[in-house]
Formats: structure tokens, sequence, C-alpha cells
């Protein structure tokens, strides 16, 4: 598929692989940047208002470098069964305790989404939900997953567009790209506000 060139200036404030690849996807040109400041996951916080804020908060942060563009951020958080936000394991270890205590159990991904006119201030911000139900997994299910696909940069502690499928016994949501990262359908509404037609 050939890129077309938007009539703006689109950043991704990411680093994230997965959000790039997903993004590719619309076909429009655009550029990558790692967003500024730290990411705190405060879990008094709801979880849809904390993914909304930070999508804002890494959007917005890229103002100064691109003063003329449309800031695309996005965040990720997991909430398990017990109602607790994960986010990132980091570590071979804690994937390995996350896949444990999710097991057999149903969870919630929250993404949060914003597009950001750095030269109006615009602000289109909104979150979207998938619902995940995993198997009964053994540990060493779980230790031989996480060895082979190193799942450790996931909310979740788990790909479900690789190996991490085979991990699950339900999906449910209205946008499977939103367990990834970076719920599409609402990307291109966003963009379609801000003058921006993928089609």
């Amino acid at each position: 598929m050939s890129e077309i060139e938007p009539t703006r200036r689109l950043v991704l404030a990411s680093t994230s692989p997965y959000r790039l690849q997903l993004l590719r996807r619309l076909g429009l040109a655009f550029h990558v940047s790692a967003p500024q400041g730290e990411e705190i996951i405060d879990q008094g916080i709801a979880p849809e208002l904390l993914v909304r804020h930070l999508a804002v908060q890494k959007a917005r942060s890229l103002k100064d470098k691109y003063p003329d563009a449309l800031i695309i951020g996005a965040d990720q958080v997991f909430v398990d069964a017990r109602g607790h936000v994960l986010g990132k394991p980091g570590t071979f270890e804690r994937a390995e305790e996350q896949l444990r205590l999710m097991s057999g159990k149903t969870h919630m991904f929250y993404t949060g989404l914003c597009v950001f006119d750095s030269q109006t201030g615009e602000i289109a911000a909104d979150y979207s939900t998938y619902r995940v139900r995993l198997k009964n997994l053994t540990r060493e299910q779980i230790h031989q997953y996480v060895r082979r696909e190193n799942p450790v940069d996931c909310a979740g502690s788990f790909k479900v567009e690789g190996l991490g499928i085979a991990l699950m016994e339900r999906l449910e949501g209205d946008d499977y790209t939103t367990l990834i990262g970076l719920p599409l359908i609402k990307l291109v509404e966003m963009l379609e506000h801000f003058g921006i037609s993928v089609l």
C-alpha cells in the first residue's frame, strides 16, 4: 500500500513498535518521536481517566518540537480481576507473576487516545476498552510463553498479535486494535475531525 501525504504533518508520540505498525495500516505518511516526561501510574485515578490523561500528556509533550502538527498520543493500562491497575512488567519474573495472577480470569484493557493540534491547541481525546479472559494456565505454560515471546514491554504481559493468542479463552470488544495499543476506529474519527481523511 502506498502512503498518502496528509494535508497536515502527523506525528506519533510513541516509541512502541506495535503502535507504529498499527498506524502504518492507515496508509498516511507520519513522523515518529519519543514523548517527553515520565509516565506515572496512579492507582487512585480511574483507569479511563488515567489513560486519557497519559495520552494527552504524551501528545502535548512534543508541542515545542512540532509547533504545526497533529500529534497522536496513546497509552494503555491493564486492570486485573482484582481491580488493580497494571502497566508493563519490565522483567521476565514480573511478567510471569502477572500471568499467574491473570490465569483463568477476565480482565480489562483501557487504551487512551489523543490527537493534539499543536498549532491551535485543540485536543480530541477519548479511550477504548477491551475485555480478555485467559485460559487456566500452568506455571510451565506461562514460563514457556514468557521466554518465547518476551512480553516485558506489554501491559498485561502478553502480545495478542503473536503467541499470546494461545493464552486466550475469549476476547470481547468493539475494536481489537485497542488491545494492541492504538484504537484505529477512534483514531480515524479523530483525524477526520481535524480534516485528515484516511480514504
